[in-house]
């Protein structure tokens, strides 16, 4: 062989050497880009995640202090019920209440909180509290009679139940005593 040949022939050995080499670094570059873009997703998933929480937090918190201010305001709405039996200078001060109270009703509003009616309904354990239960038969079993305080929501999420005297069918015993009677 000649030294042409045989340098040639070196020079493919260091080729075929290099190139398995080069392989590796570039299973190692596609490998560290593949961390890097998981990394980044990642961080970015944690990032929304994190908004959306603290996003929830601040609604629960302005929620809650929603359902407490609730109570003073049936109170105000109920006393301003009685306007009618007062006299002329209660029901002016009255006047000033009512504007008091359709600025908080504004509010609500404004946070999307509103009243819902319960009567005449099927007494839902989720949206209503039993107050009070009645044994009758004029009324289907578990229909809403009465709402003694009205019940508030926001969105889908119930702030406060509403406080109901619901229907129950008389148990068979007591009908049966009734008609012997």
């Amino acid at each position: 062989m000649t030294e042409e040949k045989i340098e040639k022939e070196e020079e493919e050995e260091k080729i075929e050497e290099i190139s398995p080499a080069e392989d590796k670094v570039e299973e190692k570059e596609e490998d560290f880009q593949d961390k890097y873009i998981r990394l980044l997703a990642e961080m970015e998933n944690s990032r929304k995640r994190l908004q959306k929480e603290k996003h929830e937090m601040t609604r629960f918190a302005i929620e809650n202090v929603i359902a407490e201010i609730l109570l003073p305001i049936d109170t105000l709405e109920n006393a301003l019920g009685f306007t009618e039996q007062m006299s002329e200078d209660t029901r002016n001060w009255a006047k000033g209440f009512e504007m008091i109270l359709n600025q908080f009703k504004e509010i609500l509003e404004s946070h999307n909180v509103v009243a819902f009616h319960s009567e005449g309904e099927q007494f839902d354990p989720h949206r209503h509290e039993a107050v009070e239960i009645e044994e009758t038969t004029k009324h289907e079993n578990g229909t809403i009679l009465q709402e003694f305080l009205k019940g508030y929501k926001s969105g889908d999420r119930i702030l406060r139940a509403a406080r109901v005297k619901v229907a129950k069918a008389p148990k068979e015993e007591d009908l049966e005593e009734k008609k012997e009677e």
